[in-house]
């Protein structure tokens, strides 16, 4: 093997994406803290316990393991940065009202998700600690709006969902709630005649019968909506998720595209309220991913509610169109003059390149439309026709 081949599924960034990430990640950051939300940067590695702690088995089997050498202990590498921003919010911050938190860093999986996909991810999110209602819901389903706005995206498409109609679905059947992780599955894949084949787990009928119903409730808002009330069983837990989404829908509506589907159970152990997830015509993958997480920080001493979002950055600049930077070409020389100029238009925001001798740049990551040229005893930047 070649020393230079890297490791299945993992790839450098060259200098024009790089730069891409780098804009694209100030730009983010910049719009989040506008929003009130304060950076905090967790480590890259630290004990299994607390990185997996609150947190479903996914994770778990997606989180690479090592023996730290001082202590003995499992660490783990972080495959999300979620666990960690709760807490930093419950354990270290320890603060009474709302708190907003906002992060960039990378995650490593220990293996991908497709052969398409990359184990390395450049993750940024946000979250909201400490308010229960849906007022902090629709706060971070703006901010992912306008995250993928920031990044050229127009017309994304918000897909809604809540767990609390699955959840409440299997509560009423204690056959279907002992064989959670199978039924979970089977959604996932919206598998009605495997779903019908539950009997064989001694699942009531009248529950197979609502999963498979379940199946067919995505798409238009409306429709969704007026079929679940129809349909589904008149429980608290139901109720109160179709009420929440709704509230989430005439919020939104008609400034949002809009879809629904009561069958996604993504996330299912983890998420304890309203998710979401952006899509946008032309993406192959998911752009952005969130949604209320309320039970997560209670393995950490002190329960808090909790909503947010995340997307991996790299996914979303790759998808962008690469764009070169305008600079300035200026000679080699040592003259105090040329060097004064050079430093005089870096400090005004523009790119300056010397020329090294016997050197003529062709970075890709550059447009060099200008020219720094001596004219009558005075450099000028002069256009490149």
């Amino acid at each position: 093997m070649s020393n230079w081949l890297l490791p299945e599924n993992l790839a450098d960034v060259l200098p024009m994406e790089a730069r891409q990430i780098e804009d694209l990640r100030h730009r983010l950051l910049d719009l989040y803290r506008k929003y009130g939300f304060e950076l905090v940067c967790p480590p890259l590695v630290e004990y299994i316990d607390s990185l997996l702690s609150g947190t479903g088995s996914d994770l778990n089997l997606r989180t690479c393991k090592l023996i730290d050498q001082l202590s003995g202990k499992t660490m783990g590498i972080r495959a999300d940065m979620t666990p960690q921003i709760s807490r930093i919010d419950a354990h270290l911050l320890n603060r009474s009202g709302v708190t907003r938190l906002c992060y960039c860093g990378n995650v490593f999986h220990a293996r991908p998700t497709d052969s398409l996909s990359s184990r390395e991810f450049l993750q940024i999110g946000a979250e909201i600690y400490g308010h229960a209602g849906v007022e902090a819901d629709l706060e971070i389903i703006q901010m992912a709006l306008d995250t993928v706005n920031a990044a050229g995206i127009n017309l994304p498409i918000l897909d809604l969902s809540h767990p609390g109609v699955v959840r409440s679905i299997l509560e009423l059947d204690h056959n279907a709630s002992s064989n959670s992780d199978l039924v979970v599955s089977l959604l996932r894949e919206k598998d009605v005649t495997g779903i019908s084949e539950l009997t064989k787990k001694f699942i009531r009928p009248d529950t197979i019968k609502m999963l498979q119903s379940v199946c067919s409730l995505y798409g238009n808002v409306d429709d969704v909506m007026l079929n679940a009330r129809k349909i589904l069983p008149s429980v608290p837990g139901i109720i109160s998720a179709l009420d929440s989404l709704q509230i989430l829908i005439d919020a939104l509506l008609p400034n949002v595209q809009l879809s629904i589907d009561l069958a996604d159970v993504w996330g299912y152990g983890y998420h304890s309220g309203v998710k979401f997830a952006l899509y946008a015509d032309g993406w192959r993958e998911v752009l952005v991913t969130g949604g209320r997480y309320d039970n997560v920080s209670l393995a950490f001493g002190r329960a808090r509610p909790a909503t947010g979002f995340s997307l991996n950055l790299r996914s979303l600049a790759s998808g962008l169109k690469l764009a070169k930077s305008k600079a300035i070409l200026a000679p080699w020389g040592r003259d105090h003059v040329l060097l004064e100029t050079i430093r005089d238009l870096r400090k005004k925001g523009e790119i300056v390149v010397q020329i090294l001798p016997g050197d003529y740049p062709d970075q890709d990551e550059f447009l060099f439309d200008r020219r720094l040229v001596l004219f009558e005893g005075i450099w000028q930047v002069s256009y490149i026709s």
